[in-house]
């Protein structure tokens, strides 16, 4: 490890441009992409910022620790899929939950009721091909000046990234997946 000096002094101006709903986006093979969506939502609430997730993997009766979490603080969190594809028995029923569920994330969206909607692992649906991704980047352009958006999942489309104002890719260095070692309640679900 190399030793740097602590900065003095601050290293960058205050932008003067003016503030509005940004689009984030984190995408990658790394670890951590809904879980940093769900630090910026923890964050936005504590604010007492209207915040509303959707969850376009997980089923709706999931419970897994962020759902429990988010349900005790009082941040709506909707699961609006049947699991990941292999887990799935009708391909094509999970890609109408997808346009379903993409119609509730949109009304959101546009609604003007929340600060930040996060839409956790929507790079899926739209990599697969049941969600039209011209659609979502309308609703994206159309949506009210102060609403952000934060989407999550691998392979982002490179579509979205261009509009994207901070895109984060999660880069993936070492998982104990890899070492044989299976998910771990509280860490990966």
């Amino acid at each position: 490890m190399e030793i740097e000096s602590a900065p003095t002094e601050k290293s960058y101006e205050k932008p003067a441009g003016e503030r509005r709903g940004l689009l984030l986006v984190n995408t990658g093979d790394g670890k951590g992409k809904s879980t940093a969506a769900f630090g910026l939502a923890l964050r936005a609430h504590g604010r007492g910022k209207s915040v509303k997730i959707f969850q376009f993997m997980k089923v709706p009766t999931a419970r897994f620790g962020e759902h429990r979490m988010f349900e005790s603080l009082g941040i709506p969190i909707e699961g609006l899929g049947d699991g990941f594809s292999w887990k799935s028995r009708d391909l094509e029923h999970s890609a109408q939950l997808a346009r379903d569920g993409w119609e509730r994330a949109r009304a959101a969206i546009l609604s003007d009721e929340h600060f930040l909607v996060v839409l956790d692992e929507i790079t899926y649906p739209l990599i697969y091909g049941w969600l039209p991704l011209d659609q979502v980047l309308e609703t994206l352009a159309q949506r009210p000046r102060n609403v952000h958006v934060c989407m999550t999942g691998r392979r982002c489309p490179q579509e979205i990234i261009a509009v994207a104002d901070t895109v984060t890719e999660m880069k993936l260095i070492k998982h104990a997946f890899q070492a044989g070692i299976p998910a771990q309640r509280g860490i990966e679900d």
